[in-house]
């Protein structure tokens, strides 16, 4: 089973850290950027926004797929090389994006392209891990992971503005760039881990018998749907609730983004802190800022600032959630962190498709950040019962 072992110290430790970030920040990337596009890809396929928005659950289905089986059947590889194969895999995902034609093959493509996001994130988070002391896991982890922040930040906003100003399938071929460039510099400054010899899909998948394993996933897919409900739409929110042109969308997409580097760097000091006061504290003020994003988001500028706070929770929120299922799933820590990712993608495909529901049923765009606060409320119950199964349970 996979460990999260100490290796010797990599000549480039910083380098190796950047490597597999940028991993992160392609899938990020081609993760976030839909959202931005979702009129100029729903115009293209002749769909309606709402229908369209299945595209993004059908990425999320992709990663609930891909994560836990990929880890799984690849346990036994080296974690060097099965971080490359998942990256060149994301961008095969992306080029079939870049040249779909059509509502089923985009539906299509957006799975496929999902696949090896969970499992790039699992290996990834183990790779960072063994390169640093104990006592500096949790933030090793989150700069991995800032990977995908600085996706939010830079890839959406650029990859976005590519859309609008190029076509949206330029925003695609951008992020198969980026995977290639990744996939080259995994292979020159991370140094080669063994795969596990003795691992088998039955011993892997073992972790999900444990409550708490269990318990943090429910919690993911659950609370983190609060975040997608609300940030799926946010193009017609710019547009129709604020009142803003098109060419503002990036710009609210940029404060996501910055929102989430800010809060991936605070949550590697929170989890080597208090990793369960980290994820309460996180769904708790999730709820708070949600309900209040439905009563300013007519506002511009509180709008920009509600964006940039649900960007920072969202990631102080993932982050927490990696690090207690790397820690709940035992020796599976790689199935654990991989796991984080499905359970978030869940909620992404939560979130759309709830979001969408009270869109379509006539209640605007206002709605989804209710919805959203509903499930930030829900995740924060899940997670409140973990604890107590846990004191009680405690030797």
């Amino acid at each position: 089973m996979t460990t999260m072992t100490q290796t010797r110290r990599p000549t480039h430790l910083g380098l190796a850290i950047i490597a597999l970030a940028l991993g992160g920040f392609a899938i990020g990337t081609t993760e976030f950027v839909t959202m931005g596009l979702l009129a100029d890809i729903s115009e293209s396929i002749d769909r309606s926004i709402p229908t369209t928005g299945h595209i993004i659950t059908a990425y999320a289905f992709g990663v609930v797929v891909g994560a836990p089986l990929i880890v799984s059947l690849g346990a036994k590889l080296p974690k060097r090389e099965l971080a490359i194969g998942l990256v060149v895999a994301l961008a095969f995902g992306n080029a079939l994006t870049a040249l779909a034609s059509g509502y089923l093959p985009v539906l299509a493509a957006r799975f496929i392209a999902g696949l090896p996001h969970g499992a790039y994130f699992g290996v990834a988070s183990l790779l960072a891990a063994s390169m640093v002391p104990a006592s500096m896991k949790g933030r090793a982890v989150s700069r991995v992971m800032m990977g995908l922040s600085a996706g939010t930040v830079a890839g959406v906003p650029l990859s976005a503005w590519l859309g609008l100003h190029v076509g949206w399938r330029s925003a695609y071929v951008f992020v198969v760039v980026v995977s290639l460039l990744t996939a080259v510099l995994i292979w020159l400054f991370v140094e080669r881990v063994p795969g596990t010899p003795e691992a088998t899909i039955r011993r892997e998948l073992a972790a999900l018998k444990r409550p708490q394993v269990l318990l943090a996933v429910a919690a993911g897919m659950i609370g983190f749907g609060g975040i997608f409900a609300m940030y799926s739409y946010i193009a017609p929110i710019v547009t129709d609730v604020a009142d803003l042109s098109r060419t503002t969308i990036p710009w609210f997409l940029f404060a996501f983004g910055i929102g989430s580097v800010v809060g991936t760097w605070l949550a590697g000091v929170l989890a080597d802190w208090d990793n369960v006061r980290q994820i309460v504290g996180g769904f708790a003020v999730s709820v708070a800022v949600l309900v209040g994003f439905y009563a300013v988001m007519d506002r511009p500028f509180f709008t920009m600032i509600g964006v940039f706070a649900i960007g920072a929770l969202g990631s102080i929120v993932a982050v927490g959630l990696q690090i207690r299922l790397m820690h709940a799933a035992g020796d599976a820590q790689m199935l654990g962190a991989a796991l984080n990712h499905s359970s978030l993608n869940v909620a992404n495909g939560l979130g759309a498709w709830l979001g969408g529901i009270v869109i379509a049923a006539g209640y605007g765009y206002r709605a989804p950040s209710l919805v959203g606060a509903g499930l930030a409320a829900g995740g924060l119950v899940v997670v409140l019962i973990a604890v107590a199964l846990e004191r009680r349970t405690r030797p």
